[in-house]
């Protein structure tokens, strides 16, 4: 029977997979086994629900629902902006909320307001080049850092850095501040494409209950 195919979950690992599982647990979606510290399992199942559940890193669940391993995923809109890839996004959940601002130290303010050539160090070269390329229309330099962007800056690498801003404290321990804002950023759904046509009923269930809750 079709009805009896498992929905499998996709969780961004961390403080966003606990934010979804209490929002299904508010839905009458639960997985005991996701609640074990201790195990080391990757797949969990509510076999009752047909559900299967696994954790994953930010940056991968888009992937993982693009190509049909997972038929819903939970993750940052950063992230789904990063990746640009073929999925439905279908709710904002309301939680995670940052921003992804350009930062730097003061007198950067000037560089960035008469659009000169400048270095911008980031995590998210994607989302950097489509803010300055495609809504500034300013030629940077994108050099792409995987650690602590702050530090661009600060030893000279680059002249600004574009990356997720929640309180700004760190910013404003290294001597940096936010120069422009690019866009707000929240956890969002995902659903895989062919998942949405032909589980159509139980998605759209789903992601309706949830809408009531939000």
């Amino acid at each position: 029977m079709r009805e009896e195919r498992y929905l499998t979950f996709a969780l961004g690992k961390g403080r966003l997979a606990s934010k979804t599982l209490e929002l299904l647990e508010r839905i009458g979606i639960t997985c005991e086994e996701m609640k074990d510290k201790s195990s080391r399992k990757l797949i969990f199942v509510n076999e009752e629900l047909r559900l299967k559940f696994f954790l994953a890193k930010g940056p991968d669940i888009p992937t993982y629902v693009e190509y049909g391993a997972a038929d819903i995923g939970v993750v940052g809109s950063d992230t789904i902006m990063e990746e640009n890839r073929r999925i439905y996004e279908v709710l904002d959940l309301g939680f995670g909320k940052c921003r992804m601002c350009v930062c730097g130290r003061e007198d950067a303010a000037e560089l960035l307001r008469h659009h000169e050539m400048i270095r911008v160090a980031t995590k998210y070269p994607n989302i950097a080049k489509d803010y300055f390329f495609n809504k500034k229309h300013q030629t940077v330099d994108i050099i792409k850092l995987n650690g602590s962007i702050e530090l661009g800056p600060i030893v000279g690498l680059s002249d600004v850095i574009v990356d997720i801003v929640e309180t700004g404290s760190t910013l404003r321990e290294n001597g940096l501040q936010v120069l422009e804002e690019v866009c707000p950023l929240s956890a969002r759904m995902i659903v895989n494409q062919v998942s949405m046509q032909m589980e159509t009923e139980r998605i759209r269930s789903l992601i309706g209950q949830i809408r009531e809750l939000l």
